[in-house]
């Protein structure tokens, strides 16, 4: 099955860079951009592109330059998503490092970077030189959810392509095909995830993150007093602080012990200063970790209840076919004869303040206490 078999509702973005592996005139780039909302597919968009670049038969996905670069074992193909909340100058130049490098096997030095909008401005510099001056075969590939995510020196430099949201039927469709999900968990899915791939493949796979989901939109209608509000804020925070835990503990556990290994605790001639200071440096780094994870779980409870009420807004204003949430229609109807349509959008704005507040960093429960209480029904 061809690399490109997995990218739906794509097809303009695979003709342009299956032109680009194809090598036709002015087709190719040393660097490019690649953009498109959440779940849309970019690093599938990028692992592919990078696939296709090495397999001597445009990205056939069988041969072993394909599947090693899918997976990222190949040689030349560098792949970097960071855990972090940033990518630092450091990282980026040991990036810069393997950029200048011929490639070993395949036909390109290929480097992926998944989450170009988290380089930090020091990273940036360095990034931008070696765009500037590219070696001969190599190939920077930098994902972003839009173009203005990157500094305007490196995006002038890179030729750009966007990624579309997929329909819900595109998407109900992979699921099928690849997940082998059935047609109605799958349809369901899709349509609850709003052409978020990744997400629709979770609630698809995982009955526990459906029985989660399903929770989260009974909250709006049990918003009615103070305490109401103050303990579904701490709820909230703590289940995503124990996702997050959930994902890190045993990760964090077996980074402290290679590194402590690799410092030479209890060998002769170890030197505890430096270790010291070399695992407080990894605790921090685990730490910002973990917080991203938080952070993102916290994300994904804004963008459900951001469904529910775009639900709500859609009855209000009698537009009532297409409702993400259709299974929960007697209670958002319920909600809607409730409230005014200026409420509602109302609320819509808390969560959007909500995420622009804990994107600044404000802490987690603050700003979920000022959410909840912005939605109550009655405070």
């Amino acid at each position: 099955m061809s690399v490109w078999a997995d990218l739906v509702g794509q097809q303009r973005v695979v003709d342009v860079l299956r032109r680009a592996v194809a090598g036709g005139p002015h087709a190719m780039s040393h660097a490019w951009l690649i953009t498109g909302p959440p779940g849309s597919g970019r690093s599938n968009a990028a692992r592919s592109f990078a696939a296709a670049l090495q397999c001597e038969n445009g990205g056939c996905g069988t041969c072993n330059n394909c599947r090693t670069a899918l997976s990222g074992a190949h040689p030349d193909v560098t792949l970097v998503r960071t855990e972090q909340l940033s990518i630092g100058v450091d990282e980026v130049r040991e990036l810069v490092r393997r950029a200048a490098m011929s490639p070993r096997l395949g036909r390109y030095q290929v480097l992926v970077v998944e989450d170009a909008d988290r380089v930090t401005e020091r990273g940036a510099d360095a990034l931008l030189k070696s765009i500037e001056e590219p070696a001969p075969r190599t190939v920077w590939l930098l994902c972003a959810p839009t173009p203005d995510d990157v500094v305007v020196t490196i995006r002038s430099r890179c030729r750009a392509v966007h990624l579309s949201t997929p329909s819900n039927a595109a998407v109900a469709e992979l699921l099928v095909r690849r997940d082998g999900v059935p047609s109605e968990l799958a349809a369901f899915a899709a349509r609850v995830a709003q052409g978020h791939i990744g997400r629709a493949r979770m609630l698809a796979r995982h009955e526990p993150a459906r029985i989660r989901r399903a929770e989260l939109l009974k909250l709006p209608s049990r918003l009615v007093s103070l305490p109401d509000c103050l303990t579904a804020a701490a709820n909230l925070v703590e289940a995503a602080g124990e996702e997050a835990a959930a994902t890190t503990t045993e990760l964090d556990a077996r980074e402290r012990a290679e590194l402590s290994e690799a410092l030479g605790f209890g060998a002769k001639g170890a030197r505890p200063r430096n270790a010291q200071a070399a695992l407080r440096e990894l605790e921090d780094q685990q730490k910002a970790r973990a917080k991203r994870l938080q952070r993102d779980a916290l994300d994904r409870v804004l963008t459900e209840l951001t469904t529910y009420y775009r639900d709500v807004f859609c009855v209000q204003s009698g537009a009532t076919k297409d409702l993400i949430n259709a299974e929960l229609r007697p209670e958002i109807e319920a909600m809607a004869a409730r409230d005014a349509p200026e409420r509602t959008l109302r609320r819509i704005d808390s969560i959007l303040e909500c995420r622009t507040a804990l994107e600044g960093n404000v802490a987690p429960l603050l700003a979920m206490e000022s959410l909840m209480i912005g939605l109550a029904v009655s405070v």
